[in-house]
């Protein structure tokens, strides 16, 4: 084979949208007797309004039982969504991920199935998936480790997961041939983080396929952060007032938790009640607690968490639908953290649902809030919103922190581009609002001077990999 072997790289989701995720490598067989593999990296649900919605009922443009390999980059829903529904539709090969990956993603999959069960009992339209096509594609299910080199069939090429630091357990995916290069970073982390490692730097890399979700925003500092959730949470407390917090159910609720113990450990904020409203966050917060080598090493200190992690006084753990409704009954000031993080279905509506009417309430966004959503309306200040059926006036206070995102922002990324700028030869923006994915693409074109594109859905890519 020679040196410069075309493979072709084909955007089916993550292109011209933040969510849905999913991409087709094909690489040409290593000799005329070999046949092409054809590889995933990641298989994601669209997310944030109605249009999307709708995509994850279309056919898949490929066919699934082609595909030899899908690795997954991390196990939010919009990485890892679609997953039974690839293997609903003929789907074959083998799937791969780092352990905590896997056992998040069995969490996240069945729990966004019963999500989706309620959804089609109201709107008639059919399950993507069901509990038996979960258990196929967990059954298909391998594990890798961070940087080591797994080899990909008669391809003559390998691939090597790296740390991206994004969530527990999340990838990036180097795939070498040749000595050349071909990157997915799924999501990067927005390093320093309080728990994780910090982001890898993979030298020598000629292709990058890379996020984009806040290719055009800068986020706050993390002292910075931390400071402004002590005043929020101080300023609510003073009031009487209730502080709800829409949050992921991986890795930001955990974050948040790790801040509360050590502010309250510290006496930065008064003694509160604090209910982790998400029998999701709370079983993932447990898988968590089972992987904590993948934590840096501050979190390893014993002297930080002589009562071990995620556990601090007045923290209540809210598992029953029984317990959550008793909530808002229970008199006095309160943090409520709760799912989901966009404000687009769980626990955390029928708190707003509450309490967003009254003027003591504060509402703290600390995410990616996509458009369309409850949580962006809310974010761009919406004075009336609908929520369950009803018209809630909006008199809580609504505050955002950007630095308890788990992406990097335009700067940072700029940044992860210039550690590989040497060899580089292509960068592909991906999984961002246009908007942002063009702003990146250009500062990548005009600080590096290095080729930068915004692919659209569907289009492909020659590589000589």
């Amino acid at each position: 084979m020679t040196a410069k072997a075309q493979s072709t790289l084909t955007f089916h989701g993550g292109a011209g949208a933040v969510t849905g995720a999913n991409f087709l490598l094909e690489l040409k067989p290593a000799s005329s007797a070999g046949k092409p593999i054809r590889l995933l990296v990641d298989c994601g649900l669209y997310q944030g309004g109605k249009v999307f919605e709708d995509q994850n009922h279309e056919p898949f443009p490929y066919d699934p039982a082609t595909i030899d390999y899908l690795f997954v980059t991390h196990a939010h829903l919009d990485h890892v969504g679609r997953i039974p529904s690839l293997v609903r539709a003929g789907f074959r090969g083998t799937i791969y991920s780092t352990p905590p990956t896997k056992e998040i993603a069995g969490l996240m999959l069945e729990d966004s199935l019963g999500v989706m069960g309620k959804e089609s009992r109201g709107s008639g339209k059919p399950l993507l998936y069901e509990s038996a096509d979960i258990a196929t594609a967990l059954a298909r299910w391998q594990t890798i480790e961070y940087r080591k080199p797994f080899p990909l069939a008669d391809s003559g090429a390998t691939l090597i997961p790296h740390d991206a630091g994004h969530i527990l357990g999340s990838a990036m995916y180097e795939i070498v041939r040749n000595d050349r290069r071909l990157l997915f970073t799924g999501d990067l982390g927005s390093s320093p983080s309080p728990l994780l490692h910090d982001t890898e730097i993979v030298k020598g890399i000629n292709y990058l396929v890379m996020e984009s979700v806040y290719g055009d925003r800068e986020h706050d500092q993390q002292t910075t952060r931390r400071d402004r959730l002590e005043d929020v949470i101080e300023n609510t407390m003073k009031q009487d007032g209730v502080l709800l917090i829409p949050a992921f159910s991986i890795e930001r609720t955990q974050e948040l938790l790790y801040e509360l113990e050590h502010m309250t450990a510290e006496g930065r904020i008064p003694p509160v009640p604090v209910y982790l409203d998400s029998p999701l966050a709370i079983k993932v917060t447990e898988i968590y607690k089972h992987f904590q080598t993948y934590f840096n090493s501050t979190v390893a200190d014993p002297d930080r968490l002589r009562d071990g992690i995620f556990n601090f006084p007045n923290l209540h753990k809210t598992l029953t639908t029984e317990e959550s409704r008793a909530i808002a009954g229970t008199p006095g000031r309160k943090i409520i953290i709760a799912g989901s993080g966009m404000s687009n279905g769980g626990r955390i509506i029928h708190h707003e649902k509450h309490f967003l009417s009254n003027p003591s309430t504060a509402l703290l966004l600390i995410g990616y809030q996509a458009a369309g959503s409850l949580g962006r309306l809310l974010e761009e200040g919406a004075k009336e919103v609908t929520i369950l059926g009803a018209r809630i006036p909006v008199k809580a206070k609504v505050f955002s922190i950007s630095g308890y995102s788990a992406h990097r922002d335009g700067p940072h990324l700029l940044d992860f581009v210039h550690e590989l700028s040497e060899s580089l030869e292509m960068v592909y923006a991906t999984m961002g609002e246009p908007k942002s994915s063009f702003f990146l693409a250009q500062r990548i074109r005009d600080y590096l001077g290095i080729r930068a594109s915004v692919p659209r859905l569907g289009e492909s890519a020659t590589l000589d990999l």
